[in-house]
């Protein structure tokens, strides 16, 4: 491998799953996915993922219609679970085993999120999706990758975008955006890049969990990302502003 990573987690966004539809899982890209995290689990590398569910219902926007905002976050958190069981299914159809581990009690479609459970899972060698994000509201489900890759003692968080990296600015209003190979966690959060919400970065400062952010959208790109070729661009405590 030549990374020396054992154990990642792998942040997607729900919009990540709909690929071009407006709405909704697409099931090609949901299989293309699935294929590329086979890959990456049968060079032993072992696999936790969590998805987002923005691409059901996200609940910043509910509560920015009027809807109570923890009732709001509450529903994004059960769409997650939606787009982790879709994700558990490619996985499994092409035998890869899987569990989704569900921070809200779902026992018939989900285990419920057991630290050491996952810990075990992972180590004989089976993907585990955390589903419901943290099981609180007002919290995103980048704050609980954070939160879990802390506590599953994961190596890295690759966080799988729909843009190359991180940039100074947005890329699709300004064309003249630079894009950052390198990154330190100090930066990130004093100049508001936005990468992922400041808890999440302060998670992954405190814990000394390095990120690396890149584009989903290059097929394979997980694997890539895993086996160190230099994509997307690194945010650790260590790094200079490259």
């Amino acid at each position: 491998m030549g990374t020396g990573y054992q154990r990642i987690l792998l942040k997607l966004s729900g919009e990540a799953l709909m690929g071009d539809l407006g709405y909704g899982i697409d099931p090609q890209v949901v299989q293309e996915i699935a294929s590329e995290v086979a890959e990456v689990v049968s060079t032993g590398v072992q696999v936790a993922i969590v998805v987002g569910g923005g691409n059901i219902f996200r609940g910043v926007k509910g509560a920015a219609r009027g809807m109570d905002r923890a009732t709001a976050d509450y529903i994004g958190m059960i769409a997650t679970v939606m787009n982790a069981m879709t994700l558990q299914d490619a996985l499994e159809q092409i035998n890869v085993p899987t569990r989704v581990q569900s921070a809200i009690a779902m026992q018939e479609v989900a285990e419920p999120y057991i630290r050491r459970r996952a810990i075990r899972h992972l180590e004989k060698g089976r993907v585990v999706i955390f589903g419901a994000g943290s099981g609180n509201p007002f919290f995103t489900t980048d704050t609980t990758a954070a939160l879990r890759a802390a506590e599953i003692n994961a190596d890295v968080i690759f966080k799988a975008t729909k843009v190359d990296g991180i940039y100074d600015s947005d890329p699709h209003v300004n064309p003249q955006a630079r894009r950052y190979h390198s990154l330190n966690y100090t930066h990130v959060l004093t100049q508001d890049l936005r990468v992922m919400d400041s808890t999440a970065i302060a998670l992954c400062k405190e814990n000394n969990i390095p990120i690396i952010v890149f584009d989903l959208g290059v097929r394979g790109n997980i694997r890539r990302a895993v086996t160190g070729e230099q994509i997307g661009t690194i945010v650790g405590g260590l790094y200079e502003v490259t």
